[in-house]
């Protein structure tokens, strides 16, 4: 590693937003979202977007807890749990369509956990067909789902295949043992290879594969034998994010210590590592932490400008109404947010109850949707043009000062109020996007708040 880039690491290696949203969650103030406006906003998004919407969907269970997962879940080989939990969720959907006028158009649907094939193939054609009835599946739809390769039969995928889904993604992390012990997910390359087999028998047009870097025993050499073997597999994408250590937020990273975690000299040269194999490999760098191959509808959308980021990450599609259902599932509508009951428990009793299950949310100021823009732009395209109309002369005025900093240090151009992120600047994005975050200029510290930014 350079003297330079190890320069910058030390300098900009701090707490930073991952800007998963915009404002990010411990800003919102759920006093500005009441129920009444929650519903107002999802109608006039659900009119706006002439009756298309993407959905989310939570199913947080999982049979064994992967101590680095900082994922709402609930750990059990209970699988009586299925039913109930696959009713609360058709009925709070049926809440929403009660606000829903006409035949909703339904672009994308992501389930996401906890691990969704922990859910038998029977209940998960029931929870699809409970949220599609009556609907219309858009046509260039993207249905997708994350899968635990150990708890996912070929049944799991010929089922969901049928039911529209082309797009699976498969959580590996690391193939090494010591690595996997720790972080408790015990999975071979074989099992993986097997469950990519049938995802392409069966016709999905799109496989994912996430890995981490910086796991507590991770080493440069597991990250390159990983990579390695991810070679072999070939999927279309790969995201490779930095392991988030937050162990005052989730218990389970409390089995390791901080000396088992790799500091950030050695994350950083495990990225840059891993950048340059993937690269060799033919992957193509997308927003943040994100690859793709030439030919994916990813990358494709990347360079003509119309890639998308919301809670389900990047996609290709462009649609603002996001439908959250079941337990800590997150809504948005541009100008609002709004995630329901964080307990299985609490979630089922106040659905069941007729209640909406809301316990947190923020209603947009006309601020925070431009500064939100401007980070989607810096994201998704590399690029924003900020004025000081935009921000107010305080705010513009200190992301001037922070941008002119970054732009000395070599990771940004700044052209009167054009705004370029270059190629070393993508590793720093997160400290990029803050330079327009408002909130920000309100705290003392982050610490303790936020993982670090790499």
């Amino acid at each position: 590693m350079d003297d330079n880039l190890y320069g910058l690491l030390q300098k900009y290696d701090l707490p930073t937003p991952r800007y998963t949203s915009y404002p990010t969650v411990p800003y919102w103030q759920f006093d500005t979202l009441s129920i009444d406006k929650w519903k107002e906003s999802v109608v006039k998004r659900y009119n706006a977007e002439s009756g298309e919407l993407s959905l989310y969907i939570h199913l947080p269970f999982c049979e064994e807890l992967c101590t680095y997962c900082a994922c709402n879940k609930r750990i059990t080989k209970n699988h009586r749990v299925e039913d109930p939990y696959i009713e609360t969720v058709l009925k709070e959907w049926v809440m929403y369509r009660a606000l829903l006028h006409g035949t909703p158009v339904i672009r994308e649907i992501h389930l996401g956990g906890g691990t969704p094939t922990f859910f038998s193939p029977a209940n998960l054609e029931r929870l699809i067909n409970g949220l599609t009835k009556d609907c219309v599946i858009a046509e260039g739809h993207e249905f997708s789902v994350e899968v635990h390769p150990n708890h996912t039969s070929r049944q799991h995928l010929e089922t969901l295949s049928r039911l529209g889904f082309n797009r699976i993604s498969l959580g590996v992390q690391d193939f090494d043992p010591t690595v996997q012990f720790i972080i408790n997910r015990i999975q071979t390359f074989e099992r993986t290879k097997e469950v990519i087999d049938w995802a392409r028998e069966l016709g999905y047009d799109s496989v994912n594969i996430d890995l981490i870097y910086g796991l507590p025993k991770q080493t440069i050499d597991s990250i390159i034998d990983t990579i390695e073997k991810v070679k072999l597999l070939m999927p279309d994408r790969i995201a490779f994010y930095s392991y988030a250590h937050v162990p005052w937020k989730s218990k389970g990273q409390r089995r390791y210590t901080d000396e088992d975690v790799p500091v950030a000299a050695e994350k950083l040269k495990m990225y840059t590592t891993g950048n340059e194999m993937l690269a060799k490999i033919g992957f193509v760098s997308i927003g943040m932490d994100h690859f793709a191959l030439p030919g994916d509808k990813l990358l494709t959308a990347y360079k003509k400008g119309a890639l998308h980021r919301n809670f389900m990450g990047y996609t290709t599609t462009n649609n603002r109404l996001l439908i959250g259902l079941g337990v800590s599932a997150i809504s948005d509508t541009w100008d609002a947010f709004a995630q329901n009951e964080k307990e299985v428990e609490a979630y089922e009793a106040k659905i069941h109850a007729g209640e909406w299950p809301l316990v947190n949310g923020h209603l947009l100021s006309d601020q925070d949707i431009v500064i939100r823009q401007h980070i989607l732009n810096l994201m998704c395209r590399d690029t924003t043009t900020i004025s000081e109309a935009d921000l107010g002369a305080e705010l513009y005025a200190s992301f001037r000062n922070k941008a002119e900093k970054l732009v000395d240090d070599g990771l940004l151009e700044l052209q009167d109020n054009e705004l370029h992120i270059i190629k070393q600047g993508k590793l720093f994005i997160r400290n990029i996007c803050a330079t327009l975050d408002a909130y920000l200029l309100q705290v003392k510290t982050t610490s303790g708040m936020f993982s670090k930014a790499i």
